[in-house]
């Protein structure tokens, strides 16, 4: 599976404050189908750019669990979706489509062109600002009990990461990492 961005989206997991697995779609699968099988800890899986929870099922066999992974990304919508390709509604005014009606190989084609075009645009600064939003929404997750959340989290979006890094230093070693991580990948896409 992939983001907006056409990169593979990428997830951790956690069974309690530990991490157990990171990685795409089927190396973190395998991972917590491994771990599963032998702890009876409830495991808290989350996509790193967004940092929204997501589940799957564990039940069955390790290919039970791959293949309903993929499949639960390719659910059964109108499109194409063996291509990944899902139909959605868009409105737009009259004049928008009179210009998609002219345009080469069709609506769909000018649109997605359209689409790639912005998104080749887009500078790193936006897609930082997304990532924070996901970082906030994993802390609130995994550390809104723990101490100074709520200055932590002020300090994530006041970009002081010195400040930060003092303030999640008594957090467990696997969520700490796992933020400041992050904060690290942010700086990387504010520098493209």
């Amino acid at each position: 599976m992939t983001d907006t961005n056409g990169e593979e989206t990428m997830y951790t997991a956690f069974a309690g404050s530990q991490r157990i697995a990171a990685g795409n779609r089927d190396t973190i699968l395998s991972d917590i189908k491994q771990y599963t099988d032998t702890n009876e800890a409830r495991v808290l899986i989350f996509e790193d750019m967004t940092g929204k929870q997501v589940d799957f099922d564990f039940s069955g066999s390790l290919d039970d669990v791959l293949e309903r992974g993929r499949a639960r990304t390719v659910r059964m919508r109108p499109g194409r979706p063996k291509l990944g390709v899902v139909g959605r509604e868009v409105s737009l005014l009259p004049r928008h489509w009179e210009w998609l009606e002219d345009q080469p190989n069709g609506i769909s084609a000018a649109i997605r062109r359209l689409v790639d075009e912005a998104r080749k645009r887009e500078p790193g600064t936006q897609r930082a600002r997304r990532l924070r939003d996901g970082i906030a929404r994993f802390m609130w997750s995994m550390g809104g009990d723990l101490p100074h959340f709520e200055d932590a989290t002020r300090a994530l979006y006041g970009e002081s990461d010195a400040q930060l890094e003092e303030l999640i230093a008594a957090w467990p070693a696997d969520v700490r990492d796992h933020v400041l991580r992050l904060v690290g990948e942010v700086h990387r896409l504010e520098a493209l």
